[in-house]
């Protein structure tokens, strides 16, 4: 479902395929059915709207992203994606759609009418993304995933740069960003909320190495049989330091430390050396985590009386005090 504050209007998508649009009255106590849109022949999984082009965009079950002119209902044109896509996000200033896929990549899709342009395929999720949100003044990019992570891409910069932050132990269902306090809220299934401070600098995380031996003792990796051989000794597995992506075994990286800044919120795995260098003001939190109580499956803010509503899997409804859950 997506709701238009500025034209009261409501598009709501069906299991059949179908996107019904509905006109909320003034004073909220009543809503009229507009149209009916045939946008898909599947479950409509996600659907967006922009006041300024009165274009109705929508994904599903189908494989398509379709997009419709909600002044005579008109199918603009569609687009196949490889897989699955479960969410969208569009930007007015450059008419680019956002769709996250059931693979794991993110579907960058510029559309004119009934013309569309494929411009690029971000590739960063090892499972399906759930959730996205669109900064359109820093143009900024956020993608929470089934892999129980969320990645920064950094699309205004056109320097590729993606940033990930890992804060939760289950998967990520909602994403929502609030510009005037520079904070982005999460949540997941198991019920956490977690509130990054998106103020400071982070880094993104490295490119894991690749070896045929453990780069501090030497000692091979279990497919490296020609040094196996050589030494008569049996190979290792390979691990690697999440600081600096080196290709370790698991003796020269034993430790494990928080490296909050590169967005590890949780302890993870470095090789010893790094976790020397990581000092107590590095390990400091840049995320505070809270409990709903609620497997959460969508949460929708209201930042001018700093509160949100969240929903979840027991089918009820609750309305949350910003203040009162930072302060707790």
């Amino acid at each position: 479902m997506f709701f238009s504050e500025e034209s009261r209007l409501m598009f709501v998508g069906q299991d059949n395929g179908n996107v019904d649009e509905y006109e909320v009255s003034e004073d909220y106590n009543q809503i009229t059915h507009r149209r009916k849109y045939l946008a898909h022949q599947k479950q409509v999984t996600g659907c967006n709207y922009t006041h300024q082009t009165e274009v109705m965009i929508a994904c599903g079950k189908d494989k398509y992203i379709t997009w419709h002119w909600t002044k005579n209902g008109q199918r603009f044109g569609g687009y196949q994606t490889p897989s699955q896509p479960y969410c969208l996000q569009y930007d007015l200033q450059s008419h680019y759609v956002f769709a996250g896929l059931a693979s794991g990549e993110i579907t960058v899709l510029k559309i004119n009418k009934n013309e569309s342009q494929l411009i690029t395929q971000l590739k960063g999720h090892s499972g399906s993304v759930a959730c996205l949100c669109w900064d359109p003044k820093q143009e900024i990019l956020y993608s929470g995933s089934a892999d129980k992570s969320i990645i920064l891409w950094d699309i205004g910069s056109n320097k590729g740069t993606a940033i990930e932050l890992q804060g939760h132990r289950s998967k990520v269902t909602s994403l929502q960003y609030a510009q005037h306090t520079q904070q982005l809220l999460s949540t997941s299934l198991d019920g956490s909320l977690v509130i990054w401070n998106m103020e400071i600098k982070r880094k993104e995380t490295p490119i894991w190495q690749e070896s045929n031996q453990c780069i501090k003792c030497k000692q091979p990796f279990f497919w490296n049989f020609k040094q196996m051989w050589s030494d008569k000794t049996v190979g290792l597995r390979q691990h690697h330091c999440r600081k600096c992506g080196i290709a370790v075994c698991a003796s020269c990286s034993s430790k494990r430390t928080t490296i909050p800044l590169f967005g590890f919120e949780f302890e993870v795995r470095v090789c010893d050396e790094c976790h020397e260098s990581v000092t107590e003001e590095q390990r400091a939190p840049t995320a505070t985590f809270h409990d709903l109580k609620q497997s959460t499956i969508m949460l929708y803010p209201d930042w001018s009386k700093c509160r949100f509503v969240s929903t979840g899997n027991d089918r009820t409804i609750k309305l949350w005090d910003l203040k009162q859950i930072v302060t707790k």
